[in-house]
């Protein structure tokens, strides 16, 4: 019976959740009610619930989840300043008129806005709204087109700085540590989020490859799924990729970098690319205080908070 408990909850979370109830409450709600069935059962330590306290204010002064919000800012900043939309157009324009080379370039700019916002939602919000009427358009497969975006979306959760690898490397630092002292190693070296997206960056890189392959292969044996449109470069094309993709690639290097060779925490690389997305969009001339109120306003009810 007590093992059917946990199964139990996972179902009531669930079903709490679809109901449409805010992630913060649903969350807790559960845990509480469960905790009082397993004390009522007796298999639930009542104790135990006076370690709550200590564990918020652990999650307040911990200095690796700033970087959550930060970098929740900075793609949402990138979303309302339509930095994304102006990647993917260009990005269009650069690759040619191949078969299928719309979905690739969907899901490269997908790709750039997983690493550049590290939440699963705003790129698949992103790139549904910029992509899919476009894709649509141009007599791409329904099915094909949605797949494309849907999975681009995921690489959000892998694709360093993912807001879940910040999380779960807090939690597996602390898991690691409790069990090096239990083994007797009082000089435990912890788990570091940087080490998690470095962990990460490779099956992701992986990913965006095998989509990309799936694409084109889609695309040959297909033709009438992704067919080839005729692509007019207005301009010089490297006069292109220097003004509009090499910015967003120079600041995902330079976050993402800093933390992987060290030089940068990623707490403070989060504030650099909140800072960085910040400036892209002054220079497209989108930052001004309607923006900024509303990417606030959406940070601030982002469910992320409550993860």
């Amino acid at each position: 019976m007590i093992e059917l408990i946990p199964l139990l909850m996972f179902g009531v979370i669930c079903l709490v959740l679809l109901a449409g109830f805010p992630v913060a409450f649903s969350l807790a709600g559960t845990a509480l009610i469960f905790a009082g069935i397993g004390i009522i059962s007796g298999t639930f330590d009542s104790s135990l619930l006076g370690t709550i306290p200590n564990r918020l204010f652990g999650d307040m002064t911990n200095t690796n989840l700033v970087a959550v919000p930060l970098f929740i800012f900075m793609g949402i900043l990138f979303e309302k300043s339509n930095l994304a939309e102006d990647l993917l157009s260009n990005m269009a324009d650069v690759l040619g008129g191949f078969r299928g080379s719309l979905a690739v370039s969907v899901i490269i700019v997908g790709a750039m806005i997983a690493a550049s916002t590290g939440i699963v939602g705003a790129t698949v919000i992103a790139m549904g709204l910029i992509s899919l009427p476009i894709m649509l358009q141009r007599n791409y497969d329904q099915s094909l087109a949605t797949g494309t975006i849907c999975a681009t979306g995921t690489l959000g959760q892998i694709i360093p700085p993912s807001i879940a690898l910040v999380l779960l490397g807090d939690v597996l630092s602390a898991a690691y540590q409790q069990s090096q002292l239990s083994l007797g190693i009082f000089s435990a070296r912890t788990v570091s989020v940087g080490d998690l997206f470095m962990g990460a960056l490779v099956p992701g890189v992986i990913l965006v490859f095998a989509y990309i392959s799936y694409v084109l292969l889609r695309a040959y044996m297909q033709p009438s799924t992704a067919p080839a449109q005729e692509v007019k470069i207005v301009g010089n094309r490297a006069k292109i990729i220097l003004t509009a993709l090499l910015p967003p690639l120079v600041l995902i290097v330079a976050v993402l970098g800093s933390i992987l060779i060290g030089i940068a925490t990623p707490t403070e690389a989060a504030g650099v690319g909140a800072l960085g997305a910040m400036g892209l969009a002054l220079s497209k001339g989108s930052l001004n205080r309607e923006n900024l109120t509303s990417a606030v306003k959406a940070l601030r009810k982002s469910p992320q908070w409550f993860l």
